[in-house]
């Protein structure tokens, strides 16, 4: 699955890029193996979309750069006080040749062994595929309704792969499980015997008058 993305390269640097973001422009750089290190900036609704469509496993053609350019989003910097994007970094694939990345595992049905008093556990959230960019998924399915006790497991060898997509993980890493969920026990009140904490404190006052009797 690709996206097509319009950038423009940029001169602005440091201090200068608040004034970009003020204008709904991201800056942002592209670099890879043969591609050289290009600052650029793009507009910040288009991107936003692009994160609401699930563009971190997705190949984005990058235009506006001469010739295009097919990349993944490598890393994003979010604003820690305002909240948004205010950086990203985009890595060039090359053209014709198998890359591999993580894709996002999502999870779809109902766990039958949920009902038996169990949580669902996903241990894995992605996957390292290997494929050309142009099989690149944006996601692949697991489905959870074959998990109908709580002996049943999901492994990487149940997840089907789109044509031209493999993976090199060992198929019996476990996917996804239910756990039991058991209730703890309710530790035991101890009682409090009140006539044994009177008698002791009577004998400590005797103790007590008695050492003043000796001390006179």
């Amino acid at each position: 699955m690709t996206v097509q993305l319009n950038v423009t390269k940029r001169e602005e640097r440091g201090k200068q890029l608040a004034a970009l973001r003020a204008k709904e422009q991201i800056p942002a750089v592209v670099y890879g193996k043969k591609q050289e290190a290009t600052a650029i900036t793009l507009n910040k609704a288009e991107l936003d979309k692009l994160f609401r469509d699930g563009a971190e496993s997705t190949i984005v053609n990058l235009t506006g750069l001469g010739e295009e350019v097919e990349a993944l989003i490598h890393d994003v910097e979010f604003d820690p006080v305002k909240g948004g994007v205010q950086h990203v970094d985009f890595y060039a694939v090359e053209r014709g040749k198998e890359l591999t990345t993580e894709v996002s595992l999502e999870f779809e049905g109902e766990a039958p062994a949920i009902k038996l008093g169990g949580s669902l556990t996903k241990v894995m959230h992605e996957l390292e595929v290997t494929c050309r960019p142009s099989a690149l998924p944006s996601h692949l399915t697991v489905d959870v309704s074959s998990l109908v006790d709580f002996d049943a497991q999901i492994k990487v060898k149940d997840i089907t792969l789109p044509e031209g997509v493999k993976t090199e993980i060992d198929p019996e890493e476990v996917v996804a499980l239910v756990s039991e969920v058991k209730e703890e026990e309710e530790a035991p009140v101890e009682q409090v015997d009140m006539d044994a904490i009177e008698v002791e404190e009577k004998g400590k006052g005797e103790e007590s008058e008695e050492a003043e009797k000796t001390e006179e």
